[in-house]
């Protein structure tokens, strides 16, 4: 029979160490230059893809369609370790996450239950343990579980934040009897420039985006805690019910830090829940010189981790943790044909009892492996990188009378818009900001990206990569400069 899986014959292994090195070289010799990107536009591209069937009567075999693939598919894939990629909190994957991926789709291991994935849960387990120490928790009694990214884990944290209050304050079980009348008055306070899995985690769970309250920022782009404070405070009399802050440590544009010591007085006061959605800036926590920045991380309820940001792993990876461990009993339930209660009373861990995910990736190998790899000073030195180019782009912006910077970044966002004189009106200075952005795209294979501040364009540098350089940054901004100009 012909070899179709991996196994331990000795043809099969052959075929797929043969498929893997073809493969590897082929990647390899994808990157031709430091381009992000081979240029064709939209309608481009469909031509180039279209095919009369990708489903053919008779199989053309491995040869023509890896053909097929160096042809029409590598040469236009994104390149995201390049230097001139950074316009969203999608960066490069380190080599040995890429190890990591090879093994984890190799063995194919479903996380769901024990019998399905053994040393994949205990790695798990134990990196979840670790992970919980390293934000400041009590391991013995914290918990946490990978997700397939932020939005997940944002919203795991929102039903488990729900259930709690129903179950502790309300004095009701949602999780046996559903919505009640009350539950209609649930709200939950979040940044006006939150991410938006708040909205879609509160359609989800039926309360509607009518239960998501929209605190404002300051000048810095970090929730105003003196709004947020008047917002609870009119909610409770006109009969709402405050139940969750969430505060974000990275906001998606301009990476802003909410004030978590304030919010988790807050919420203390009120008997809320406090979630922090750390999806960015959960990497910090790395950095020995700026981890004091979101050292109160600890003080909340529950965090948002993801490690395809900042910690430059391959997507998906993203993690929830908790505080108090116990709160995941609000998602177990259950069943003959997987999660036997009788074989968690023999030590066996099903982590679906945990998870909104049944089938699941072993993506806790990326973090078991790269933590090890890199160490505690190669981490910090990557993430230090990054947020300190930040930090000098944003100081030749500032120097430089053409352009306007948004705030200052924290983490390594920087937000900006080219002015020019300031003879232009600010529809005519919109356009050219957005026609900057597009030239780079299909004339330079620069990509970075683009975002509204206040109601006018801006461009957007996210720097994940720590292998961009300041020269770099001094010509991508001459560049911008000369295309608008």
């Amino acid at each position: 029979m012909e070899e179709l899986f991996l196994t331990c014959e000795k043809n099969t292994k052959k075929k797929y160490k043969m498929l893997i090195k073809e493969t590897a070289s082929a990647i390899a010799d994808a990157f031709v230059n430091e381009s992000a990107y081979s240029g064709p536009t939209p309608d481009e591209l469909k031509k180039i893809v279209q095919q009369d069937s990708i489903l053919p009567e008779h199989g053309l075999g491995w040869d023509k369609v890896f053909e097929l693939t160096k042809e029409k598919v590598l040469p236009n894939l994104l390149r995201t370790p390049s230097t001139e990629y950074m316009p969203h909190l999608h960066g490069p994957s380190l080599l040995e996450t890429l190890s990591s991926e090879l093994i984890i789709s190799t063995f194919n291991q479903s996380m769901d239950s024990w019998d399905q994935s053994p040393v994949a849960t205990e790695i798990e387990v134990e990196t979840i343990r670790h992970l919980c120490k390293l934000y400041g928790y009590d391991e013995s009694k914290a918990d946490g579980v990978f997700t397939s990214g932020g939005s997940q884990s944002n919203q795991t944290a929102i039903i488990l934040a729900r259930d709690w209050y129903c179950n502790e304050i309300l004095k009701y079980d949602v999780k046996k009897y559903g919505l009640n009348e009350k539950c209609s008055k649930l709200r939950m306070y979040t940044s006006e420039i939150s991410h938006f899995s708040m909205e879609k985690s509160a359609h989800i769970l039926g309360l509607g985006y009518q239960a998501v309250v929209k605190v404002p920022v300051d000048s810095r782009k970090r929730m105003d805690v003196t709004a947020l404070r008047s917002l609870i405070e009119a909610d409770i009399k006109a009969g709402n019910i405050p139940f969750l802050i969430v505060g974000t440590v990275g906001t998606t544009d301009f990476g802003s830090i909410d004030p978590l010591a304030e919010l988790s007085k807050l919420a203390r006061e009120h008997n809320m829940w406090l979630h922090a959605d750390a999806a960015y800036g959960s990497g910090v926590i790395m950095s020995e010189k700026y981890r004091n920045r979101v050292a109160a991380l600890s003080l909340c309820d529950s965090i948002t981790v993801d490690f395809h940001k900042m910690f430059l792993m391959p997507i998906s990876c993203s993690a929830v943790l908790l505080k108090d461990g116990s709160t995941f009993n609000a998602l177990t339930i259950h069943a003959d044909y997987l999660n036997r209660e009788e074989d968690e009373e023999d030590g066996y861990t099903n982590l679906v009892d945990k998870s909104l995910q049944t089938t699941r990736r072993f993506d806790a190998l990326k973090v078991w492996m790269s933590f090890q790899t890199r160490g505690r000073d190669g981490w910090s030195k990557l993430i230090e990188t990054s947020m300190e180019n930040a930090q000098y782009f944003y100081s030749q912006l500032n120097i430089d009378k053409d352009f306007v910077v948004i705030t200052e970044p924290e983490i390594s966002s920087v937000v900006f818009r080219y002015c020019g004189n300031n003879t232009l009106s600010g529809e005519q200075l919109d356009e050219i900001n957005k026609k900057v952005r597009r030239t780079l795209i299909h004339e330079y294979g620069t990509i970075i990206g683009q975002t509204v501040s206040d109601g006018r364009v801006c461009l957007k540098f996210t720097l994940l990569n720590p292998r961009i350089t300041h020269k770099k940054l001094d010509e991508l901004k001459d560049l911008i400069k000369k295309l608008a100009s």
